[in-house]
């Protein structure tokens, strides 16, 4: 007997949101990429890891190697894309852009696209962190070429639930790029911090996993919920 067809007022199983407790690149490397898995993630700054020791090389050389270790982790073909904001360090300016395409050019991988994020109004004056950030995919393998052409430059992040967040206009353009350019439909992110690219991903039907070292924003992680305009 043929089984009858879904009706129209079929439920559709909501997207999936798992955050573990763990550091990040030991997780990628006991972890294979799923078919379906991108990264969209923020690595940390050098205020965030003070066990590198003083100055920026120790903090250089981490971040560079976590950046090529995130790239190489999808499957060819799907991208990794990465949120980061410059900032100064005694006085020294540190162009992130610049560390995670070194990354990139190590790998061997295409970039896909370079925009700008608006964190702050155009001239909007700044002491510390950038009043802007850089959104940068990458992939390995054959190209990756958008369908249809998008700003190359964002005038609003979007709302941060917490300081170092990337903001949710921010996250919803790299979602929209996995679901319009992409087979992904899983959005890992290896940083997760609080969640707002997780909770992101599933306002778009996109399922999530995450993966954080502390505790406590593994648990704003779950629970975060954001709901886009």
């Amino acid at each position: 007997m043929l089984a009858e067809p879904p009706s129209a007022n079929a439920s559709v199983s909501a997207p999936t949101r798992l955050v573990v407790e763990g550091d990040a690149l030991a997780w990628l490397h006991d972890n294979v990429a799923q078919p379906l898995d991108a990264v969209i993630t923020s690595l940390p700054d050098v205020s965030e890891l003070p066990q590198l020791g003083p100055g920026l090389d120790g903090w250089k050389r981490w971040f560079v190697d976590a950046a090529a270790r995130v790239i190489t982790w999808p499957a060819p073909g799907l991208p990794s894309v990465f949120f980061q904001s410059d900032v100064r360090y005694q006085g020294a300016w540190l162009d992130k852009s610049y560390l995670v395409q070194q990354a990139a050019e190590r790998v061997g991988a295409q970039l896909v696209f370079h925009k700008i994020v608006c964190r702050r109004p155009a001239g909007t004056l700044s002491q510390g962190r950038a009043t802007y950030s850089h959104l940068l995919a990458f992939t390995l393998g054959a190209p990756l070429i958008p369908k249809k052409p998008s700003a190359d430059v964002l005038p609003d992040a979007g709302d941060m639930p917490w300081s170092r967040a990337m903001g949710t206009r921010a996250c919803e353009a790299a979602c929209r790029f996995l679901l319009d350019d992409t087979s992904a439909r899983r959005v890992v992110d290896p940083f997760c911090g609080r969640g707002t690219v997780l909770a992101v991903a599933n306002a778009l039907g996109l399922d999530a996993l995450g993966v954080e070292l502390s505790g406590k924003r593994c648990r704003f992680a779950r629970n975060m919920k954001i709901e886009l305009g």
